[in-house]
């Protein structure tokens, strides 16, 4: 009897600690809550500005640039050629500098005719309070462009509490080979 029910005790913590991993999961991809259409990409971290001194919000950008990246693929290999177009860019960071953040970021899209006018890689380079380390980004994404190739990069962003960033465009080498 005492080996049924330790068995039972251990059978619902297990069940128990995977609902709440899955709940924890969850969470998580809630406090970001990007969303993309064929328009561009739009999301939302609201948290701790730090964390053990990294800043953690700040790396919403990296998340962002990501989907980004990912979704302009997703839409070339529909033949729905697009750039981001870095006019409309949109960065507020209400909270910044009280250690709780609500960081929004809006980064749209537009179409062009040609798909070798379309872009299909996203990156960044920014700064939470001090200026980006731009000449060092373009160093390190050097060897992702293709031969005779450039970066595209926007004109520095910032919103009035000091976010900083630069927004990096360019022909993914896997994806758009083809464009010579």
């Amino acid at each position: 009897m005492k080996k049924i029910i330790t068995l039972l005790i251990f059978s619902l913590c297990f069940i128990s600690c995977n609902k709440s991993e899955k709940k924890i999961a969850y969470n998580a991809t809630q406090e970001t809550g990007i969303k993309c259409s064929e328009n561009g990409c739009q999301g939302l971290y609201e948290g701790a500005e730090f964390i053990n001194g990294s800043d953690i919000a700040h790396q919403f950008s990296n998340k962002m640039s990501n989907v980004v990246g990912n979704k302009l693929k997703e839409l070339y290999n529909s033949k729905k050629y697009k750039k981001v177009d870095f006019s409309k860019i949109d960065m507020t960071t209400q909270g910044m500098g009280s250690g709780h953040v609500i960081y929004k970021l809006s980064i749209p899209f537009i179409s062009v005719q040609e798909k070798c006018n379309a872009y299909t890689s996203f990156d960044h380079v920014g700064g939470w309070n001090h200026s980006p380390a731009l000449s060092e980004r373009e160093l390190q994404l050097k060897k992702a462009l293709m031969k005779d190739h450039k970066l595209n990069i926007s004109d520095l962003k910032t919103t009035p509490e000091g976010l900083q960033e630069y927004w990096i465009q360019w022909k993914n080498k896997k994806v758009q080979f083809d464009c010579k």
